[in-house]
Order: structure tokens, then sequence, then C-alpha cells
């Protein structure tokens, strides 16, 4: 059975007078849903200890909590349990074991246990976790097949497939394909758009350069807009430079959600990224004065078992002098081989050294230089970060997957990123 282990735990002890199969899967589902996933995980394991058989419920939960911890050695042990017991598989559990085994990075193998012949895929659940895993990773093309198939199968689509149809256009770029989808929902299935549906939509134009169409979406949508969809767009306004259109927009959002800290920082970021420092001062003030603070970047990684976490600047790791020593080596090896920091995302009013040194500390450099010290060559490297990754980091990932041979997957808040050979899966479009 792997262990498990965080840097940085804040929860409680677990009193063992849980136990009983009601209390004990009632406790492990409420964990799961409050977030606690490494909680729930050790739960399950404590349960085995005591004798206590999981059931379909304990079961999704903890894959569901494998799958946002990109805990795939935990997702493997639990599917184990699933065979060893003879747990039949229904259509709940085979989703839950796809979504699983994709937002693990594995998509390939979450296929295959999707075609295994024998599989329960009358209902759209498992559909709709292969096509969701699919579109996480971007590939647009065998999400888009898959629905098809779907539609041959006589498996009717729901609201679910195609946020996930949607979002797979988004990432593949397919911009008129994602308008022929949209339009089908009502008219061929008679589904009715929801904010989830338009958000995609907006998405899918802001990507593509799109922001004037992306715009008049959100003005044409049948109900209010949410701070998510406004953020997409100003989060487009800002890769795209669209200078006029983010602060428009992005003082609309602060009439919006005054303490949408995210927000804000994107408005900043705006401005840094184009050298108006002031304005950028201005708008990080604002976020001190409000009292709001803004999420810090973490990015966590599993080895042997056992799960560790990074935040920006990160010094609590035992191991933290070679981290740090790591990524000095790994920068000064990569720059002889052409590397070039993208000094733009310092978004720092300083010196091109001070801005080096700001990225630097990027919470998935230093979680990936964790895994070339604690791994094997060529041993396969997962990363989850809870934000998007900026361009430097992304550059400088594909850079190590060519010179140290390894194979980097890394989950951020948008897609999968899997880096080989030089080259990153999403085409450096994401």
């Amino acid at each position: 059975m792997p262990s498990l282990f965080r840097c940085r735990v804040f929860l409680p002890p677990l009193s063992r007078d849980i136990y009983g199969v009601i209390s004990s899967s009632w406790c492990l589902i409420t964990t799961g849903q409050a977030g606690y996933f490494v909680k729930a995980i050790e739960l399950l394991q404590e349960m085995q200890h005591a004798g206590v058989g999981p059931n379909e419920f304990t079961l999704t939960t903890v894959l569901a909590a494998c799958s946002n911890l990109v805990a795939l050695d935990q997702g493997r042990w639990i599917h184990a349990c699933i065979n060893k017991a003879r747990i039949k598989l229904n259509d709940r559990l085979l989703a839950s074991l796809i979504d699983m085994y994709a937002k693990c990075g594995e998509i390939d193998f979450a296929f295959e246990l999707f075609n295994v012949q024998d599989s329960p895929k009358q209902t759209v659940r498992p559909w709709n976790a292969m096509i969701t895993g699919y579109a996480i990773h971007g590939y647009a093309d065998k999400a888009i097949e898959l629905f098809e198939k779907m539609k041959e199968d006589n498996i009717v689509p729901d609201k679910v497939t195609f946020v996930s149809l949607l979002a797979a256009c988004s990432h593949g770029k397919l911009v008129e394909m994602g308008k022929l989808y949209f339009d089908s929902m009502t008219k061929t299935y008679g589904i009715e758009p929801e904010i989830e549906h338009y958000g995609c939509m907006v998405d899918l134009f802001s990507r593509a350069g799109l922001l004037q169409e992306a715009e008049e979406i959100i003005s044409n949508m049948p109900m209010n807009p949410d701070v998510a969809i406004w953020g997409a767009l100003l989060g487009a306004c800002r890769i795209h430079k669209d200078i006029e259109r983010g602060e428009r927009i992005g003082m609309l959002m602060k009439e919006l959600g005054p303490k949408h800290t995210g927000c804000h920082v994107l408005l900043a970021n705006i401005y840094s990224g184009n050298g108006r420092w002031h304005d950028a001062r201005g708008v990080r003030n604002s976020i001190e004065m409000s009292g709001e603070r803004k999420i810090p970047g973490c990015s966590s990684i599993e080895v042997d078992g056992k799960f560790y976490e990074f935040l920006v600047g990160d010094r609590s790791n035992p191991q933290t002098n070679q981290i740090y020593s790591c990524l000095e080596e790994i920068v000064a090896k990569l720059k002889e081989r052409g590397y070039v920091p993208e000094l733009g995302e310092a978004l720092l009013d300083a010196d091109e050294e001070d801005k080096e040194t700001a990225l630097t500390i990027h919470s998935e450099k230093l979680a990936i230089a964790f895994g070339l010290l604690n791994t094997r060559p060529r041993t396969r490297i997962r990363i989850v970060k809870n934000l998007r990754v900026c361009l430097d980091c992304h550059l400088l990932t594909k850079f190590i997957s060519k010179v140290y041979d390894r194979e980097i997957i890394v989950r951020d808040r948008v897609r999968f990123h899997h880096f080989k050979d030089g080259s990153c899966s999403c085409g450096d479009y994401w």
C-alpha cells in the first residue's frame, strides 16, 4: 500500500472511532467534497487496515481525490483493490477510473480501459469521462471521433458531453467545429446551453484571438455573465496584448466582483506586460488595501508514492539547498543550448538579473528540479499546478525534456502539457 506525504498538511488527525461501513463512507465522501483530497485517500487506507470493505461511493470519491492530486500510484493501488476484491465495474466506477487515469496523465491507458469489450458503456458517463480526458489533453480530433462513435452506438449526449466537446474544440483551435456543435445542442438535441457552454464558446474565440466575437457572445448571452466568463476574456486580452479592451473589461470586473483578486491581478499583469508600471502598482496597491490575498503559485509532484508540494520561492523542503543548486545548474546548462529566459513574464519593474531570479523560483521549476533529483534517469515526471503555466516555465520545461531526456507531464489550470524531446503537446497554444 503506497504511503502519502505532503510538505504541508493543515488537517487535524483523524479520530479512530469512525469505523463502520456507513460512518466511514459518509466521512470519506464529505472529506472528498470539502477538497481534503489527501485525507480522503488516507481514510481509505485506514478503512482497509480496519477491515472495512469499500463500496462504490467510497471508491469513486477517493478516485476523484487521486484525479485532483494527480496521485497515480494511489489511483493504481485503488484499481488493484477493486480487481482483488472482484468488485464489478458499473458505469459510475468505470467513469471514475477513466477520469483518474486521464487526469493523472495516462490518457492511453484510460482509453484501453474504456475500450475493453465487456466494459459497461451503455450510459453516457464513461463516454463523457473519456471525451473529457481527450479534451484536457488537447486531443481534439480524438474527442470528436469518440463523440461520433458515441452517436453510432445510440448513446444520447447530455450537457456534460457538450462542455467537454466544446473545450476540446477550444484547445484544438477548431472555431468552426465548435460553433457547429454549439448550434447542434438546441437544434438537434434540444439541450439549452447553460453558462458553462457559453463560457466554452468565449474561451474558444478568445484563444483564437477573436476577442470582439468573444465579447459579443457575452453581450448576447441569455443569462448574466459571471466573473469567470469575463475573466476568460480578460486573460485573452493579456495574451493577445489588447490593452484597451483589457482595461475596459478589468474596470467592469472590479465593479462586478470587487473582492475577486484574480481579476485584479490579471489587470495588473496586463499593465506590467506593457510597461505601464505606475498603473500596475496602483492596481496591486488597491489589492493590498482591500485585504484580499493573491493566490500563490503552487505545484505538486508524486515521487515513490509520496506527495510533495512547492509554493513559489519555497524553502521548506529538506532538500532545499540541493533543489536550488540543481536549478542553477539546469539554467546554466540550458543557456548553453540556446535557452533565453522570457523576462517579460517576471512582471516586475526591475533590472534583468532581478527578473531572471524572480522567474527561477516559480513553483513548477522547483518541483521539476526535485523530480530530477529524486527519480531515476528517463523516469517520467508528473506535475500539477494550480495556475496557468507561464511562458518562461513552458519554454524551460521544453528544454529540460530534450537536454535531460525526460518526459514531463504538467497539468495546469488550463490543460495538460506533455513535454517530450523539446516540444509540447499543446503546440505552444494554451
